[in-house]
Formats: structure tokens, C-alpha cells, sequence
């Protein structure tokens, strides 16, 4: 009978569903984080009878095949990108992209990945860096003695430094974006890497046409709706239990046509 192992794809499916909403509700507060959701594909389909056949001794075609599918599968994740909820830090080196883009990260072995967590940090000679400690590309270098730093909009980064009313100008921050943002790869830490089904990063300046500005003293929160998670994960645990409930139905059904011969 192959109602169990079609129940079974299900089980499986759901599974991997709920997988996916409990790592969205874990990471609801988490910086930058954008919510997946799970997406899945019909698996082949059985022809006990094709379409357009003619009947029998040569009767009128048949308008509709029977055809039986043998359940399903996981195709993917496809990350939301909307927009998360800007936080307010009121700390200088906190940033948040409003809109389309991501921050290019450098890696120690030379790599680059992509984050759009803005939580930057001064390392020990003053170089713009993430929590993890990897630059910020490009590379900013604030002055000893700074005692204010401000970014605008478009990515400029000045520096008060002592009691100099006029600020220095350290350079501009960039951001990238990707024909396929969903093509990114995530790796953990709020990462991601290039892939090739992302394509190549395309840098850009703050505000240029189908990019975001950058909000200084803000973080970007989760894009997690929690309401709509707790939903799906009641929608995904009732899928569960109906096809669990139908291993049972088709096994007692096999049980008793065993009991009849």
C-alpha cells in the first residue's frame, strides 16, 4: 500500500517545517536575522492510467489519466528579506542598513563574507570591526583622542577628534548587494557567503538607486512575526498528526484485508 509511505514523505516534510520555525522563533531577537521558511515539491506520480488513451475496442478518449503521487519533499529554504524594525542604541558605531543591502565583512584568511548586523566595535589600533573582530571593508581607522564619530546617510565617516571643531574625513562605507540574495549561503554569527548562485557582489554607495541608507545608532532587529510563526508551527504539528494518522489507517486497513484471506 503505498498510503505509508507517502504518510511517511509527510511526516518527514512537517518535520523539517518545524525544524525551520523553531530556529525563526529562536532567533527573534536576534540582530539582522531574517526569518525562512520552509518550501516543498510533489514527488513523482505513478500512471495507473494515462491521459488521452482511447477506451476499450476503440471507445472515446479518456479526458483524465489516473495518476497517483508518492508523496513529498523539501526543496529548500527560502529566506524573507523585508525589512527588520530599527532598534535605537544611541551608540556611534551601531549601524543599520534601511533597505537593500548587506555590510562586506574581511575574513583573516583573506575571504570575504556579508552580515547585516551593524554591531561594530574599535579594535586595539582603532580599525572599524565586528563582533567577531574581522574588518570592516573598507577598512576605517578613528584616531586616538576621537571623541565623536559620525556617519552619515551616504556611508561618510567623520571624526571629532579633542576639541577640533572640524572633523577629519576617514573615508566611506559601502554596501553590497547580489542579483539573488536568497542564493547566499548562511554560515552562523549573523554570516553569509557568496555562492554561485548569489552571483558576484555588486558594491554600491548608501543611497544609490535600489539601495539602503545607512542609520547610525540604530540596529537592524529580526524580521521574525511571532504571531505568524506560532501559527505555522500549530498548521505544521496538525499536518504531522494527520499523516501519522494515516500510517495508522492504511496499516489497519492492511491488517485487515491479512485477516480476510
Amino acid at each position: 500500500m503505498k498510503a505509508l509511505g507517502i504518510a511517511a514523505t509527510g511526516m518527514a516534510a512537517q518535520q523539517t517545517n518545524v525544524n525551520v520555525i523553531s530556529n525563526n522563533i529562536a532567533n527573534a531577537n536576534t540582530t539582522g536575522f531574517k526569518a525562512s521558511r520552509a518550501a516543498f515539491r510533489d514527488l513523482i506520480y505513478t500512471a495507473e492510467r494515462r491521459e488521452g488513451v482511447p477506451g476499450a475496442e476503440g471507445g472515446s478518449v479518456a479526458p483524465i489519466g489516473l495518476n497517483i503521487g508518492l508523496g513529498v519533499e523539501a526543496a529548500g529554504t527560502v529566506r524573507l528579506s523585508t525589512q527588520g524594525g530599527l532598534i535605537a542604541t544611541s551608540n556611534d558605531l551601531d549601524l543599520a542598513i534601511d533597505g537593500k543591502g548587506y555590510f562586506a565583512i574581511n575574513r583573516p584568511d583573506g575571504g570575504q563574507v556579508y552580515t547585516r548586523d551593524g554591531s561594530f566595535q574599535l579594535s586595539p589600533e582603532g580599525q572599524l570591526v565586528s563582533l567577531s573582530g574581522d574588518e570592516l571593508d573598507p577598512g576605517i581607522v578613528v584616531p586616538d583622542r576621537t571623541v565623536k564619530v559620525e556617519i552619515e546617510e551616504g556611508g561618510l565617516v567623520m571624526a571629532f577628534v579633542e576639541d577640533d571643531p572640524i572633523p577629519v574625513e576617514l573615508g566611506r562605507l559601502n554596501l553590497v548587494t547580489f542579483a539573488n540574495e536568497a542564493g547566499l549561503r548562511p554560515i552562523g554569527n549573523n554570516l553569509f557567503e557568496l555562492t554561485n548562485a548569489s552571483g558576484d557582489p555588486l558594491p554600491a554607495n548608501p543611497g544609490d538607486p535600489g539601495v539602503g541608507v545607512i542609520r547610525q545608532g540604530y540596529l537592524e532587529g529580526s524580521n521574525v512575526n511571532i504571531i505568524q510563526q506560532i501559527t505555522d508551527l500549530i498548521s505544521a504539528q496538525r499536518a504531522y498528526e494527520m499523516n501519522s494518522k494515516v500510517i495508522e489507517t492504511a496499516d489497519q486497513m492492511m491488517s485487515r484485508s491479512s485477516q480476510m484471506r
